[in-house]
């Protein structure tokens, strides 16, 4: 996570240089947008996965120049299984990672073959 951290630093203070100079309130509103934006990559939640809270966390990461997410879910408490993936739809990465965890934890025979097919298909 570092890495990404620091490649993204220095993408906006490359960015950064090559803008436009404008006065102090231009300024002011720009690094906020900027950082509202940087930090809307991260995000951790819970859901509700058959019965039971799982949690996720979404995390960016450079790959080859390139913006891609990881996504990580776990299920406290059920079981000790984590779905991961690894896409670069910001918008999509949960659902992989929740397909992932599915497949596992019907691997493990902690769910049916019905209940992880709704999973699976949607």
């Amino acid at each position: 996570m570092r890495v990404s951290v620091l490649s993204m630093a220095l993408v906006v203070v490359v960015a950064a240089s090559f803008a436009p100079q404008c006065q102090a309130s231009g300024w002011e509103a720009l690094v906020p947008a900027i950082a509202n934006k940087l930090t809307g990559l991260w995000e951790s939640g819970e859901l509700e996965l058959l019965g039971h809270y799982c949690n996720f966390s979404v995390t960016p990461k450079f790959k080859r120049w390139q913006l891609y997410f990881r996504g990580r879910m776990w299920c406290p408490g059920w079981t000790a299984i984590r779905g991961q993936a690894e896409t670069r739809s910001r918008s999509g990465v949960v659902g992989r990672t929740t397909q992932d965890f599915v497949r596992k934890a019907f691997g493990a025979g902690l769910i049916t073959e019905s209940e992880a097919q709704v999973w699976l298909n949607s």
